[in-house]
């Protein structure tokens, strides 16, 4: 058995990022749809599936570096994990067998493979903009899935043919081994080797899924947004995974939604936040301005004497709440633009208008320097 590092082409110190991007080029590379009727190919998918089901697994990972091969011993089949974002099926190296086979227990309670077992968990990315994660949306999307073969409706078997009882197990999926030692006889618990902890064998398989049961398909689905989701957040689509295996249900398929940024507000919650430009003249008297909104322009009425840095609010035009009635708010911070480029005759209506105003339209600044100087020394 090769070294699943070396299979990956990455160090023992790489990070899960690092597995995870390499297990993508090579599952790309050794796919079948990519490689028809290349044995070898299919031999190198299944290597390289069975490396990341270990590799992505932090428990079965300590247990690989720690064990060795040995810790993978009943891991991820060909086809489990098949979308390369869930988490791969399948029994790995469990050391409650060993401390079970010190004391008699026999592992007879371990779940075998022929047991009903579930399908895993796909994710998939999709991209959307700030109006549609505000107010929903519909987006179709493609991605790969594992689904029983349709020709032998997950058997395994050729047509006319059935799975057999493992004559080594019977059924059971494990075997029972002695091990002498200096303290005397123990028995373990071992996968078995003759059907690979199937507990049957099969002697005609299928051509179409190769005695898997399974096979690799691509689904189109039109997925349902709901208002008011944001960035990271998921939707679930019950049962849209892998098919599960003996019977079992299937997984369930993530849609991870990744919001583009508005080139205007920012988000927290469901309060949308932004900054408006305004000049000393509104500031100074009072104006009617114009405001953004998800839907359109509005327009809101600010006061005189508007110092910048001041913030004004519209109640319920912020983002819906999610899968509930109402909305969030819009909270805007007016900014005070001073004018530049300003010719000769600004500049001197602008003197006018300093001398003509008093100390007591600046109560700030008189403030502030009564707290230094005195009172009459600003």
């Amino acid at each position: 058995m090769r070294d699943y590092y070396e299979v990956l082409g990455v160090s023992k110190n790489a990070s899960d990022d690092e597995i995870k991007k390499a297990y993508r080029a090579l599952a790309k590379k050794y796919h079948p749809d990519m490689n028809p009727g290349n044995k070898e190919a299919e031999e190198k998918f299944k290597e390289v599936n069975q490396a990341y089901a270990v590799l992505s697994d932090p428990d079965k990972k300590a247990k690989y570096d720690r064990f060795g091969p040995e810790a993978a011993e009943g891991g991820a089949s060909g086809f489990e994990g098949f979308g390369g974002f869930g988490g791969f099926s399948g029994d790995g190296f469990d050391i409650s067998d060993i401390f079970e086979g010190f004391f008699g227990g026999g592992g007879g309670s371990r779940r075998t493979r022929n047991g009903p077992m579930r399908g895993d968990d796909l994710l998939q990315r999709i991209f959307i903009s700030f109006e549609e994660a505000a107010f929903g949306c519909k987006k179709e999307i493609k991605y790969a899935r594992v689904e029983k073969c349709p020709d032998c409706s997950g058997t395994g078997c050729a047509a006319g043919t059935a799975p057999k009882v493992c004559s080594k197990c019977g059924g059971t999926g494990q075997i029972k081994v002695q091990q002498r030692t200096p303290l005397g006889v123990f028995q373990t618990t071992k996968t078995c080797d003759a059907c690979g902890g199937a507990g049957q064998t099969i002697a005609n398989p299928c051509k179409t899924c190769r005695g898997t049961g399974l096979v690799s398909v691509t689904k189109t689905l039109e997925v349902s947004i709901p208002a008011g989701i944001d960035n990271g957040q998921r939707v679930t689509l019950r049962g849209m995974g892998n098919s599960g295996k003996n019977g079992g249900p299937s997984g369930d398929l993530y849609i991870a939604v990744q919001v583009r940024a508005h080139p205007i507000f920012t988000r927290d919650g469901f309060n949308l936040y932004c900054e408006i430009p305004i000049t000393f003249p509104e500031a100074a008297l009072g104006a009617e301005i114009r405001i953004p909104t998800l839907e359109g322009d509005t327009t809101y009425t600010i006061p005189e004497g508007t110092q910048t840095g001041t913030t004004f609010s519209i109640k319920g035009k912020g983002i819906p709440y999610i899968n509930g009635k109402g909305r969030g708010d819009i909270l805007f911070k007016v900014t005070v633009e001073v004018p530049k480029g300003m010719n000769e005759s600004q500049k001197e209506a602008l003197r006018k208008f300093a001398n003509a105003c008093g100390k007591s339209n600046y109560s700030k600044k008189e403030k502030f320097f009564s707290k230094i100087f005195g009172k009459d020394k600003g």
